[in-house]
């Protein structure tokens, strides 16, 4: 039961901080902004009760939950956090107006949804360590890829000539390419020590069972990378970036997610 309320309590955390991220956004009056700190207070408190709630459902004595809902849980609290820490030196709180209502959503499915498929803690540290890479490239690229689609917004706003309150809000369009390839690159490399430990430490990285997430992972770290070079040789910016980045992030989230769902809620593994 206590499980339960604070589950609750981290939904009406997380949304009330997206609330007043998008009223600091959208609100036309700039003397009755809601306070930034006041946004990230409450996003805080989500993330923190939202992380007791994931050690009190993931860690089990015969190993880690790892089941569907739990994971996608632990993706988003990854990437709420991330955001959170981001957001106290960087003005990218925005990323918020989307990032927290999904990620109360994932609590509210993992409280509905509960199931168990365990990691045995017998698991060797490399598995944990591909592990612990696989989610933080995820989630740093998930984070990239909600601000390629607030930059596309603000991008045909300003190509429409209607800067409107929601495109003053945010950052100049430089600082916002420069945050992107930020949070790509950063990504990147760690979704390259995500496939290298796989490759190194995992005994078939192409058996039945892993062929599709293989497969779609390298295709994105191919994208990613082929996205990083044209940036770098090319100086591509605007929409070909926002393609691109979508583009990696779908065959990503297809990957893990994708392969996850068919084995587990269609399948039954």
């Amino acid at each position: 039961m206590i499980k339960t309320y604070l589950a609750l309590a981290v939904v009406l955390f997380y949304v009330a901080s997206a609330a007043l991220v998008t009223l600091r956004l959208f609100r036309r009056d700039q003397e009755r902004v809601p306070n930034r700190n006041l946004a990230l207070t409450l996003g805080f408190a989500g993330v923190l009760l939202h992380g007791w709630v994931l050690f009190d459902t993931i860690f089990r004595v015969p190993g880690l939950n790892l089941a569907f809902f739990n994971a996608l849980s632990l993706t988003s609290w990854t990437v709420v956090t991330l955001l959170m820490v981001s957001s106290l030196s960087k003005p990218v709180e925005n990323l918020g107006i989307v990032l927290l209502p999904l990620a109360a959503i994932t609590v509210a499915l993992e409280l509905a949804y509960p199931s168990i498929s365990l990691m045995q803690q017998t698991a060797g540290w490399a598995l944990k360590l591909h592990v612990l890479f696989s989610m933080l490239a995820y989630s740093l690229l998930t984070l990239a890829s909600v601000q390629a689609i607030l930059l596309a917004v603000q991008d045909h706003h300003l190509h429409s000539r209607q800067p409107g309150g929601f495109v003053r809000a945010l950052p100049p369009l430089q600082t916002m390419e420069s945050l992107l390839f930020e949070m790509i690159g950063a990504g990147f490399i760690l979704l390259t020590l995500s496939l290298l430990s796989g490759f190194a430490f995992l005994e078939n990285m192409f058996a039945q069972h892993l062929v599709h997430k293989t497969v779609l992972s390298t295709l994105a770290w191919v994208v990613f990378g082929a996205l990083l070079l044209g940036r770098y040789r090319y100086g591509w910016r605007g929409r070909t970036a926002i393609i691109w980045t979508l583009s990696g992030f779908v065959m990503l989230i297809l990957a893990y997610f994708g392969s996850k769902a068919v084995l587990e809620l269609i399948l039954y593994r």
